[in-house]
């Protein structure tokens, strides 16, 4: 990782630490996503065949898994991953239901009553990556807000394994959602399916999902397509950025690093910190436990583009992180919560040396599927809410038109709209 000092640098220089990888290489994700699209428009499920037998390395025949391999998942699945799929479930159920946004009614003017309501999305698309590593936890994060939601039909895409097959701690999971339906589609070609619809795979209300900068482009694509489809939030290449003081653990903070690094080439990790020593700490750290993982290549390659940074402070570090906007900030100080306040733009903070980023991964109740890229200075992390809309119902009655008519009549005419104006003051009269 390459070590800089952030206040020896300039304007350019600054922005250029912050760059995520992905944008490199944007114009091209622009024109392969755009061709995978045209693709699946003009051929349907024979371009989906195609695209999977490219980029999986699979020929399938049907792409919906069948009830037969759903109810065998949990025979292949190791008791005590179908033990912590379960432990995990409750959790995350627990902090989703107690954020479900409730309904609400209001008496604005006498006999005037506003309302605002839920309803669930009808039909929603999840989007499961499995690319270097089959993701269970995704699945848990998107199958029990869209259940708890109310949601009629939820369809579920994940990449086929090498021998057709779908991962099967990913089916159970999914089954956290009763009558989900899975399809083995990855990557641009699996979104650009649930945003068009095929002779397989059902045309989606709304799209949910992390994955790459391929899958993060695609949705970007399908929204903006003529009559496009919603999206959940960009959500592509993992990142994350950590604030650390000169108390801070090394092993700690460089295992946070690598727990990002890892998920592929184009995550992002980064470190700010004002104390010298714990940044050469770290880099040593890094080494040192990079040469034991298992997905070492994948992890390095991350690296490349990942930075510690010294600062002057922590107030400054705060303020790089604010700009910066990342999918997970790590607060690794001696009095984390103190700095919360001052922190506006991250999907989800982890707050203290005991707090991984890895627990909000899997199992501390708190959802994965974040916004990244920056959107995290708009953007909220995934919640029930996403899962569904929010319908406003007013009803007046002659008290109520009474009342408010002639505000309503008033800006109408100042406004240059008679026929609005016209269609209160009728009942005005008539409720007279």
């Amino acid at each position: 990782m390459r070590r800089i000092d952030w206040n020896a640098l300039g304007a350019d220089e600054r922005a250029a630490v912050l760059r995520r990888p992905a944008q490199a290489v944007s114009d091209t994700l622009r024109a392969g996503v755009r061709a995978i699209f045209e693709a699946v428009v003009a051929r349907g499920d024979e371009a989906l065949r195609d695209y999977t037998a490219q980029f999986d390395g699979v020929s399938l025949d049907d792409f919906e898994v069948g009830a037969e391999e759903l109810e065998a998942a949990a025979a292949q699945v190791p008791a005590n991953v179908q033990a912590a799929i379960l432990e995990a479930a409750a959790r995350i159920e627990a902090f989703h239901r107690a954020g479900i946004t409730q309904p609400y009614e209001v008496e604005t003017a006498p006999g005037l009553l506003c309302q605002r309501v839920q309803r669930p999305i009808n039909r929603v698309g999840l989007y499961v990556p499995a690319g270097s590593a089959p993701l269970p936890s995704t699945a848990l994060m998107l199958c029990i807000p869209a259940r708890l939601a109310g949601c009629a039909e939820i369809i579920l895409c994940t990449p086929p394994r090498a021998d057709g097959s779908a991962d099967p701690a990913v089916l159970l999971a999914a089954r956290q959602a009763p009558g989900v339906r899975v399809f083995k589609l990855g990557g641009a070609q699996a979104i650009a399916a649930m945003a068009l619809g095929t002779a397989s795979v059902p045309r989606c209300d709304k799209l949910f999902g992390p994955g790459n900068a391929w899958v993060d482009e695609a949705k970007r694509q399908a929204a903006q397509r003529p009559g496009g489809i919603a999206i959940d939030m960009p959500a592509g290449p993992s990142e994350v950025l950590v604030i650390a003081d000169a108390g801070a653990n090394a092993a700690f903070v460089a295992a946070d690093l690598l727990s990002q690094a890892e998920h592929g080439p184009d995550s992002q990790v980064l470190l700010l910190t004002d104390s010298a020593a714990l940044l050469d700490k770290v880099a040593a750290e890094v080494d040192v436990q990079l040469a034991r993982l298992p997905r070492a290549d994948i992890a390095r390659r991350a690296l490349e583009a990942s930075r510690l940074v010294l600062v002057r402070d922590i107030g400054q570090a705060i303020a790089i992180s604010d700009a910066y906007a990342p999918e997970h900030l790590i607060l690794a100080l001696r009095e984390p919560r103190a700095w919360l306040a001052r922190i506006h733009n991250a999907g989800s903070i982890f707050l203290g040396d005991w707090t991984p980023e890895a627990l909000g991964d899997y199992c501390s109740g708190s959802n994965h599927v974040l916004p990244t890229g920056g959107a995290a200075r708009a953007w909220s992390g995934l919640s029930v809410a996403g899962f569904q809309k929010a319908i406003t119902v007013q009803e007046a009655s002659r008290i109520g038109i009474a009342s408010a008519g002639p505000c309503a009549a008033t800006l109408a005419h100042a406004e240059g709209l008679q026929a609005h104006a016209r269609a209160v003051e009728l009942r005005l009269e008539q409720a007279a």
